[in-house]
């Protein structure tokens, strides 16, 4: 198959409302992308509430017409494609949707068909339409949980999705991650994110998943608003997006996101090889000057936490980040999910310290300073999250976690003295 250019249109929601950002030009042979390139609108980057687009742009944002007027940005041979745009298109599970709605074998389809589908309800504040005079997609919102359940059901046993179940198709194509989900809306019109158990698992993560962000609230970090719901004795995740708010007349407003990974620059293969402290240190370079101290311990905090519920699913596109005017703030927590384990050694899927990926909190003690901490601060953070972490049980029997699933997931929470030993605890005194 020859190889073809692909010109789109990129929209960045603006004051709640949608804005012509640039064009994207995509160079693309069957479903490989071979490179890209960007421009921005010429109005658009008068503007001040203007938002960055291209990686290039991301650690000082100060749009400068006469600089950037007729200038293409291109993407680095690694990574093809910019990184806020890739994150704007859907991930596994929104391809699966697409490529069922198209019915299309999987991963067949060229990047710019799944930026262009994935829908009204992905992630961030950009959006990708076929041309930069495109009109935005309409949508009434979807909120019958029961349809969405039985046709995600559906499309994880490769089934076709019959026409009374096709909400799918616009709730959840701009979803990424594995497991099933869509975008739902509640009685007030906000936007929430339904996740499904999958078929044939031997845990309920909704309710796992649930209560171990309820656990990490308890443990003093950022998480949005999650809560469980029961269709057809089914356990269903809810948890409300923090890409979106809404004003007192209930308009909404999108919020500029992107992953570590694009913060960081990098591709998803490179992901194994990089650290928190890596993030630590992006959080300085391009966080919100107000905001990075507290960014850092918290991300610190996290770490700590990935380590005591052994939740090594913490890759880059598990952390994010919103734009504000003075610069980047990280997202609150998502996708915590413990992976049980017999194993006495464990590794997260980031670098921790000097041991590189151990999860250990004496591995967490060799990079403290990365994280703009010094020694006393980063033990606060240590005990304040094990205190909470260590009575698990009572949490997890108070958020109504069945006891069947407790004995379950046991073996991924950490005792202190599995993770730390005697020597690293003497400096706390």
């Amino acid at each position: 198959m020859a190889s073809r250019k692909r010109e789109l249109g990129v929209f960045a929601h603006l004051n709640g409302e949608w804005a012509p950002a640039g064009l994207v030009t995509m160079l693309e042979d069957g479903s490989k992308i071979q490179g890209s390139q960007f421009a921005y609108g010429r109005r658009y980057i008068g503007r001040p509430d203007a938002l960055p687009i291209v990686p290039t742009e991301i650690g000082e944002w100060k749009p400068n017409p006469d600089m950037m007027r007729d200038k293409e940005f291109i993407a680095d041979e690694v990574t093809k494609l910019f990184g806020s745009i890739r994150d704007a298109a859907p991930d596994a599970w929104g391809r699966r949707v697409i490529e069922s709605r198209l019915n299309q074998p999987a991963n067949s389809l060229p990047e710019s068909t799944y930026l262009m589908e994935a829908g009204h309800n992905r992630a961030g504040a950009l959006d990708i339409r076929p041309d930069i005079q495109s009109p935005p997609l309409k949508t009434a919102g979807v909120h019958r949980l029961e349809y969405l359940l039985e046709a995600a059901a559906r499309i994880e046993e490769g089934l076709p999705v019959p026409t009374g179940l096709q909400d799918i198709f616009e709730a959840g194509s701009g979803m990424g991650g594995m497991r099933p989900k869509a975008s739902v809306t509640d009685a007030a019109g906000h936007l929430w994110l339904a996740k499904f158990p999958s078929l044939n698992e031997r845990l309920n993560i909704p309710i796992l998943e649930t209560a171990t962000l309820r656990l990490a609230k308890e443990a003093g970090l950022a998480v949005p608003d999650v809560r469980t719901e029961c269709i057809q004795d089914k356990t269903i995740m809810m948890i409300r997006r923090f890409d979106r708010e809404y004003s007192a007349n209930d308009k909404e407003h999108r919020r500029h996101m992107i992953s570590a990974l694009t913060l960081l620059g990098c591709h998803e293969s490179e992901s194994p090889d990089k650290t928190y402290g890596d993030i630590a240190d992006a959080i300085r370079r391009h966080g919100a000057p107000k905001q990075v101290r507290a960014d850092q311990a918290e991300m610190y905090g996290r770490m700590i936490f990935n380590i005591l519920v052994t939740n090594d699913d913490d890759h880059l596109r598990n952390h994010a980040f919103l734009w504000r005017p003075e610069g980047w703030s990280l997202s609150p927590l998502y996708d915590v999910v413990p992976r049980p384990s017999i194993g006495t050694e464990r590794r997260l899927h980031l670098g921790v310290g000097n041991s590189g990926r151990s999860a250990t909190i004496d591995n967490a003690l060799t990079s403290y300073a990365r994280f703009g901490l010094d020694l006393e601060r980063a033990w606060e953070i240590i005990d304040r999250v094990y205190g909470v972490v260590r009575q698990w049980r009572t949490y997890f029997e108070a958020y109504n976690v069945p006891l069947s699933e407790i004995e379950k997931i046991a073996s991924a929470f950490r005792h202190i003295d599995d993770v730390c030993t005697r020597e690293a605890r003497r400096q706390n005194r």
